[in-house]
């Protein structure tokens, strides 16, 4: 018997939207704790968060979504 494996396919793009997402909030939550440090303000790495999710999820809608 054969075995089933999951496509390649797949599980790269599992792993590519997983970096989208990852590498957005760490980015622009980095951003926002470095305004955060330098303005004296505390509101700012939730909105560096915010912009994160909202670069990751987009990127992911442009790519994967779209199509």
């Amino acid at each position: 018997m054969e075995k089933t494996n999951m496509p390649k396919q797949d599980d790269s793009a599992f792993w590519t939207i997983f970096a989208y997402l990852v590498s957005g909030l760490a980015f622009w939550g980095g951003m926002g704790a470095v305004a955060d440090h330098f303005l004296h303000q505390h509101f700012l790495i939730f909105i560096g968060l915010a912009v994160g999710l909202a670069a990751g999820l987009s990127l992911i809608w442009l790519r994967f979504i779209r199509q």
